[in-house]
């Protein structure tokens, strides 16, 4: 084990000293200085700052427009629990007629009660309920299985159901 007071080149620093202050800048900018606007950005700021309202907040599109910026695409919120809120009305009712073309429900109608454990099997099969609430859900025939599903997946799920002895259907 060595200590560093028997390096040649040690020099114990001084209790009584203070730290180093740094001067640092304001922010930090990542691309360094920049160079001062141009006079004809400056006249363009002034002319935008001494529109109305109503007029700058078309600037914006104008300017993507005129210079081919691609279009933001709007993201569909539905089924995160969130309202849509702004937005167009018309938009918000093409969302939900195309939800409503693509979205499906399977609804278990009646089973014969000899196949009742089967059917149970099958349901949990593609939900993740345990077997106690699988034979619950199953006992309250009608009831809607699972909702939200494609067309295919529905299908899929009412043959498997029509196998074993239910009978279910499809609703939009």
């Amino acid at each position: 084990f060595q200590s560093r007071s028997f390096q040649p080149d040690f020099v114990p620093r001084d209790p009584n000293a203070k730290p180093k202050r740094y001067k640092y800048p304001a922010f930090y900018d990542p691309y360094g200085p920049r160079p001062p606007p141009s006079d004809k950005i400056i006249q363009l700021t002034e002319k935008i700052a001494a529109l109305p309202t109503a007029e700058r907040n078309q600037i914006g599109p104008a300017l993507n427009e005129r210079t081919r910026h691609p279009r933001m695409q709007q993201i569909s919120v539905e089924g995160i629990g969130m309202s849509s809120q702004g937005g167009t009305a018309g938009a918000t009712k093409t969302e939900e007629k195309k939800a409503e073309k693509t979205a499906f429900d399977v609804k278990l109608e009646k089973f014969d009660t000899a196949a009742k454990i089967k059917i149970i099997k099958e349901v949990r099969t593609f939900t993740s309920l345990g077997l106690k609430e699988a034979k619950e859900l199953v006992e309250k025939a009608p009831v809607v299985l699972k909702q939200g599903i494609t067309k295919e997946e529905a299908n899929g799920i009412i043959e498997k159901l029509k196998a074993v002895g239910g009978t279910a259907v499809m609703e939009r």
